[in-house]
């Protein structure tokens, strides 16, 4: 069995919103990146898939936040694999600085074949999967399966290049923060903790409009994201806490 991995970060200025501290989506952004470059390290990152025509996918995530770092505050990201199967895998994360934890996160994958775009059988990555397990639980719930929002709200926008990754379809990141522009401003300011669920359900590709429903009860909101030939792309959910 592996050790649990981790990766050393510093908020950087870019990183940063208007309260001087980390925004959540680029936290969510280091962990994506964490996994990308865990996955590179054991032999089973994106560069070797494609050479069989195969992507990972990002199907669902939750991420918890208690606080975001300061600009130029370093933190760590500690990874680990702890359930795999033929059609899915179970990403964790753990977020530490100045001794503590502020964050866990969870995240769930599965492979497409980049030919047909459906979901490819793993199995043939189980020996240097199971090379890469751990034996540790995961830091906090895994992700909600989320169902459909009545929105009070709704806007769009075209797909562009910048939204477009290395699968082809909007990047994860877009995503989020459409999600985060949506949201109050004095919410942000005072973030005391945030608990955030996403839901990937089908691609976004070049060309298309997004469509954004969002609807807030509470301390929660809720969000679904489509495109406009009707597909439900993403949902959502952020809890302050």
């Amino acid at each position: 069995m592996a050790e649990i991995t981790k990766y050393t970060y510093r908020v950087e200025p870019q990183q940063v919103d208007f309260t001087l501290r980390a925004s959540v989506p680029s936290m969510l952004d280091c962990i994506l990146n964490t996994a990308g470059k865990d996955a590179h390290n054991k032999g089973f990152g994106v560069e070797v898939l494609q050479q069989r025509s195969l992507s990972w996918v990002l199907s669902r995530l939750a991420v918890e936040l208690d606080r975001v770092p300061e600009q130029y505050e370093e933190f760590s990201i500690g990874t680990w694999i702890n359930d795999f199967n033929r059609l899915s895998s179970t990403r964790n994360f753990l977020l530490e600085s100045r001794g503590e934890v502020f964050g866990r996160a969870v995240s769930q994958w599965c492979m497409i074949d980049l030919g047909s775009r459906s979901v490819a059988d793993m199995s043939s990555m189980a020996d240097v999967y199971r090379a890469a397990m751990v034996e540790a639980a995961s830091p906090c719930d895994k992700p909600l399966r989320l169902g459909a929002t009545e929105p009070q709200h709704r806007t769009e926008r075209p797909v562009v290049y910048s939204d477009i990754d290395f699968n082809r379809h909007v990047n994860t990141m877009r995503y989020v923060e459409m999600i985060f522009n949506a949201l109050p401003l004095e919410r942000i300011e005072h973030n005391d903790g945030v608990r955030i669920d996403l839901n990937f359900l089908a691609e976004g590709r070049w060309g298309q409009t997004l469509i954004m429903g969002h609807a807030a009860e509470g301390e929660v909101s809720h969000f679904e994201i489509s495109s406009d030939d009707g597909r439900t792309l993403c949902r959502a959910r952020v809890v302050w806490r």
